[in-house]
């Protein structure tokens, strides 16, 4: 079975977001890597189920929660 090319992109994560990916990562037995893949795929899937392809908010950032 052929594998598919996966993209390399650099990311910058602010040390608190890093942390809590990462401890959200170890609770689930995943590398931060794989974590922000599974993060985003799950979000693109529930997009695409919503009918959503453009944020409501497009134009305000969000506000992080990190405790």
């Amino acid at each position: 079975m052929a594998e598919s090319k996966k993209k390399q992109v650099p990311l910058r994560l602010s040390e608190k977001l890093y942390d809590a990916l990462a401890a959200w990562a170890e609770d689930d037995f995943r590398s931060v890597n794989g974590q922000i893949e599974y993060l985003l795929t799950e979000c693109v899937r529930q997009r695409k189920k919503n009918g959503k392809y453009v944020s409501e908010h497009q134009d305000t950032a969000p506000e992080p929660d990190f405790k």
